[in-house]
């Protein structure tokens, strides 16, 4: 596992926005609004080199108001931050009054885990969000422009860190992009037993596709698997899928995923694969994710008991997100 953690770069966020109006209506996805809204702005405070491609990618909603959900594979496709970026929003309610806040999380992976640039160019737009009077996000009840950022923090581990406290902003941090890591418990010895997976976002595996030595190597992912039949070795082999695009380097399969464990571990993992595959679904409540989600499927999954020696996959999972529209916060669950 050691060997899966150390190469992933990675800063987690977490962002407390406190509303400011008597009364803000979130939509369904507010990620998606998030994305949107932030990477507008972002797009239009860079320099004119480093824009560019912002403005490739949020070009196609340059003439579409925020809430304008006909068109879903625009929503869901189109606007993604041309970085390594996770925006995930806690779950909570839909409308807020004064004072109460909305919780979201945001991850930079690999190149833009940088701190530096969190500080110079994301937390400046967030900052424009929260006062703007742009038409483009201007609606009846809406956010945009009605919220203070009251808190930050940072992960180390599994402690969150104050970056922003009250509105004041604590420049004296340094955040680094492995301390996520740090004493990090992923060791499955003292776990309770998990029977429950419950996906706090719809996942999709549509069009992730393997080359023909990792199929061989992990399993039955192809394109065209029905979401629906995941099982717990169906998420450790997407959860490799996933960490192929976060490790170093342009083009990466899963086997290079694979390379980078010792003999020992490699070993290890593969029993955790063969024994992922031994646990019965005992049953499962999936829908269809709402149409105005990126996704496909949520909802729960009982198995037979977890072995604990699956948890720690499991847990890693759970942090980096797996399937596809990861961007949006897709594909995070819950153990229980």
């Amino acid at each position: 596992m050691l060997s899966f953690l150390k190469h992933i770069k990675l800063i987690r966020y977490l962002l407390v926005w406190k509303v400011n109006s008597s009364l803000v209506r979130l939509p369904d996805c507010l990620s998606l609004e998030i994305s949107q809204v932030l990477g507008t702005i972002i797009a239009q405070s860079l320099p004119t080199k480093q824009a560019s491609q912002w403005q490739k990618a949020m070009g196609s909603r340059n003439n579409t108001h925020v809430g304008d959900a006909k068109n879903k594979q625009a929503n869901t496709l189109e606007i993604e931050w041309p970085i390594g970026a996770v925006l995930s929003v806690y779950p909570g309610k839909l409308t807020y009054g004064t004072g109460e806040v909305i919780l979201w999380e945001l991850k930079l992976f690999g190149d833009w885990a940088d701190h530096g640039f969190f500080l110079r160019v994301i937390l400046p737009a967030m900052e424009e969000a929260s006062y703007t009077t742009d038409l483009r996000w201007n609606r009846r009840n809406g956010l945009w422009g009605h919220f203070d950022i009251y808190a930050a923090y940072v992960a180390q581990g599994r402690q969150w860190k104050p970056l922003v406290n009250d509105g004041r902003l604590n420049l004296r941090r340094r955040i680094n992009p492995i301390q996520w890591t740090e004493g990090l418990d992923l060791d499955p010895a003292l776990k309770k037993v998990y029977f429950c997976l419950d996906w706090l976002t719809p996942f999709s595996l549509k069009d992730i596709q393997l080359t023909a030595s990792a199929i061989s190597v992990l399993g039955n992912i192809q394109e065209g698997m029905y979401d629906s039949t995941l099982n717990l070795k169906g998420i450790l082999e997407i959860l490799i899928y996933r960490l192929s695009q976060l490790i170093p380097g342009r083009y990466n399969a899963p086997e290079d995923v694979l390379n980078i464990l010792t003999p020992k571990e490699q070993s290890s993992f593969f029993e955790v694969m063969e024994q992922a595959g031994q646990v019965p679904v005992i049953s499962k409540n999936l829908k269809m994710a709402p149409s105005n989600w990126p996704g496909c499927c949520i909802g729960k999954q009982i198995f037979g008991p977890i072995p604990l020696s699956i948890i720690p996959y499991l847990e890693l999972a759970s942090i980096l997100h797996v399937g596809r529209h990861t961007h949006f916060g897709c594909g995070t669950f819950t153990l229980t």
